[in-house]
């Protein structure tokens, strides 16, 4: 019998639905969350992105900033736009939309964004204090993994979690989001001799790879928690995850699709992380 699907689409909905509520008692009090999303240049996937993200702040009743600069936008005019949106107070959280075209410096831009509203989670102080255990603005992608785990009923704690990949974006933040949940997390990589072989001792596999369909059955042991954050465009114009579908849900336990998994959770961890943002902002727990 085929694993059930973990519906990341379903979750997505219910957490953004319990977003508005809180927006709509935040509004009450004055506070309207805030959200900016600078975009540079014209990538197309990127324009999709932030079409997605302005739509969902207007459907949550945020305050929304898009500010698209044309590609041959100087470095120094886009950490100067950073800073104004730094110092405006009706901005919670400040989004650059990555990647940035060649002549910029990411890690430069990233840490001109405050602190306080890095709601991509992405600011070394934030990755930091993730990293040692302290109150952070999580990456929400890593975030959303997690909260989809929990909400299909499944404790983390006592679990061998395996993690393919080492990103800074996913790999790396997820793994120590699974400690933070009591996990036992062995990481795998490009690297590593024995992959298969220790994919198969996970109870939960969390695959972020890049590579499609690149996880079949033979990696999971039965009844295993199959996590795919992967999303390739295939030749026939079809999107595949990272996980053979397939052929992985014949032994897996529950397990997330692609598209349809952890895809819809990225935005709506953004949304929620600007809630946080606006909230500290304001002085409210």
């Amino acid at each position: 019998m085929a694993a059930p699907i973990i519906n990341g689409k379903q979750v997505s909905q219910e957490i953004l639905g319990d977003i508005a509520k809180e927006t709509a008692k935040l509004k009450e009090q004055g506070v309207q969350p805030g959200l900016a999303v600078v975009l540079v240049g014209e990538d197309p996937a990127s324009q999709v992105y932030v079409r997605s993200k302005e739509k969902t702040c207007l459907d949550l009743g945020y305050h929304s900033e898009v500010h698209r600069l044309p590609a041959e936008t100087s470095q120094e005019d886009l950490l100067s736009l950073v800073a104004e949106l730094n110092a405006k107070q009706e901005v919670h959280g400040i989004l650059v939309q990555l990647p940035l075209p060649a002549h910029m410096d990411e890690k430069a831009v990233i840490n001109a964004i405050a602190v306080e509203k890095d709601v991509d989670g992405f600011h070394p102080i934030n990755v930091g204090n993730l990293v040692i255990g302290d109150d952070s603005l999580l990456p929400c992608t890593p975030a959303g993994v997690i909260e989809l785990i929990k909400r299909a009923g499944i404790d983390c704690a006592g679990k061998h979690a395996v993690v393919i990949g080492r990103s800074n974006i996913v790999g790396k933040p997820v793994s120590l989001l699974l400690q933070r949940e009591n996990a036992t997390v062995t990481m795998c990589h490009s690297r590593t001799a024995n992959m298969k072989e220790l994919c198969k001792q996970a109870d939960i596999l969390v695959v972020a790879i890049g590579r499609p369909k690149f996880v079949d059955a033979s990696f999971v042991k039965p009844g295993a928690v199959v996590i795919d954050v992967g999303v390739n465009r295939l030749d026939n114009g079809k999107l595949a995850g990272d996980v053979d579908f397939e052929s992985v849900q014949e032994v897996s336990g529950p397990i997330t699709p692609v598209p349809g998994g952890v895809g819809p959770m990225t935005i709506t961890m953004l949304m929620q992380n600007t809630l946080i943002a606006a909230r500290r902002a304001s002085g409210l727990k």
